[in-house]
């Protein structure tokens, strides 16, 4: 697995780094945060996309999200300051549901990329990954044209209507904000 993609899988398989697991699934830290608190939720079943989702996937789901939950509860920081969700095209192997808090000023913030794949509607809530699934027996899979036109949007502050194009900018803005 010299491929640094699969390092989630080989992360999630060592006890060191795993903070809450189950029988479908286990918690790590994002090894390069975006905020203060960054967790990923993986499953043991080999599935690498909310796009290989199927109804069969419904229960491994809802662990995954209890699990977040527990990883929630650990930081006694409340509900409301995260977000959850799946991205829809990630760039590691193996699914998983980050676990972030809102403040975005983790170390691993450094690409506009990095805003975008939380801040725009590439970050797939879990709440409508779980009810498209439940509707459609499928997630339905996003044009490349839509992502990349995602990708490429404004980076909007997640707390007020601060805009830019730099991520250095968003960076700086949220250090000072509050």
């Amino acid at each position: 697995m010299a491929d640094w993609s699969f390092n989630l899988i080989a992360d999630m398989k060592n006890p060191k780094l795993v903070l809450f697991r189950s029988d479908l699934a286990a918690v790590i830290r994002d090894k390069y945060p975006k905020s203060n608190h960054h967790f990923l939720v993986l499953p043991w079943e080999n599935i690498n996309t909310v796009y290989q989702l199927s109804l069969k996937h419904v229960t491994l789901l809802r662990d995954m999200y209890d699990l977040a939950m527990k990883s929630i509860q650990n930081t006694r920081v409340k509900l409301e300051y995260f977000k959850i969700g799946f991205h829809m095209r990630p760039s590691m192997n193996r699914l998983h549901l980050h676990v972030i808090s809102k403040d975005f000023r983790g170390a691993g913030l450094k690409r506009i990329r990095h805003w975008t794949h939380f801040n725009t509607a590439f970050f797939m809530p879990y709440q409508d990954v779980l009810d498209e699934l439940l509707e459609h027996g499928t997630i339905i899979a996003r044009s490349t044209a839509y992502i990349e036109k995602l990708l490429s949007a404004p980076l909007l502050c997640n707390q007020c209507d601060f805009q830019t194009t730099e991520i250095e900018q968003i960076v700086r803005h949220l250090r000072n904000f509050h």
